[in-house]
């Protein structure tokens, strides 16, 4: 079916508690546009090893103090965080500002196979890294049953 795969992922960017989440910023009156512009704009990578589930989140310019990693119900994942506004010289011309400012905020459904509970996260460089270990899954229990003539 055609929603398996990379199409999925596009359906996923319109999934109901991420349209509430814009919703819901925007009804609060305290945000701009810009910060609505922040929210989709946090780009992350998301890898899966043979031993852990790895999020690369690009926050350059935020400090460790600004992110916030957090796993609600113990399945959604939540990066989010502030990029404080800069300060402005007044005695230029302002030709074009396109680095955003303001709130982000991203969720992920982690898969049933993540441990939830050993999360680490680290920020070096500008870049947010969290690691979801997985958890081991038993060998099968498996027992030969012979087979008799009746």
């Amino acid at each position: 079916m055609a929603l398996a795969g990379r199409d999925r992922s596009i359906l996923d960017l319109f999934s109901l508690d991420k349209l509430w989440d814009v919703f819901e910023r925007l009804g609060s009156g305290n945000h701009n546009a810009q910060d609505i512009v922040a929210f989709g704009n946090t780009r992350v990578d998301w890898t899966e090893t043979p031993d852990a589930h790895v999020f690369k989140a690009d926050l350059p310019g935020v400090k460790e103090d600004e992110i916030k990693v957090q796993v609600e119900d113990g399945r959604i994942l939540v990066i989010s965080g502030e990029r404080k506004k800069e300060d402005v010289e007044k005695n230029g011309k302002w030709h074009r500002v396109e680095r955003y400012q303001g709130n982000f905020l991203r969720r992920f459904v982690l898969p049933d196979n993540a441990q939830p509970e050993g999360v680490k996260a680290k920020a070096e460089d500008g870049v947010l890294t969290i690691t979801v270990p997985k958890a081991k899954i038993p060998e099968p229990n498996v027992r030969t049953i012979s087979i008799s003539k009746l």
